[in-house]
């Protein structure tokens, strides 16, 4: 795996670009000469913890025949605001997700992405609490 970085302007604004040619822009802070023109990093980091989830998620349902519609992430995170540098304490991950789903598949599918399958998670839990919940929303 491999990823390039290159700067867009002469303050922080940067373009992440993978090997299949995919990009992702960040900035900085405001208050500290960031324009928001992208995503800040600890931003992308609770991003990534998403995506990682909700692929794990998809694909567990799937191969479950659980017939879903959507799927929607909201995450939390707090960051240990005395400390440099600043990492999470503590974030939550909220699932939503939409069609006619057992709630027991849906909450194993979860469970399993949180508890096994997500490298994000993985990572993220060795300075971090990680929770979660999810709501079905019939289709």
């Amino acid at each position: 795996m491999k990823i390039e970085i290159r700067r867009l302007d002469q303050a922080f604004h940067l373009e992440a670009r993978n090997e299949s040619g995919n990009t992702i822009e960040s900035d900085a802070a405001e208050d500290i000469g960031g324009n928001g023109k992208g995503m800040r990093p600890m931003q992308m980091l609770l991003s990534s913890l998403g995506a990682c989830s909700a692929i794990d998620v998809i694909h567990i349902l799937n191969r479950q025949r659980q017939p879903l519609q959507d799927i929607r992430i909201t995450l939390d995170g707090v960051r240990d605001a005395d400390n440099t540098p600043s990492l999470f304490t503590d974030i939550h991950v909220h699932f939503d997700v939409y069609g006619d789903l057992d709630p027991n598949k849906v909450d194993k599918a979860v469970a399993l992405s949180m508890e096994k399958y997500c490298s994000v998670a993985r990572i993220l839990e060795k300075t971090a609490r990680l929770t979660w919940g999810f709501a079905v929303h019939p289709g």
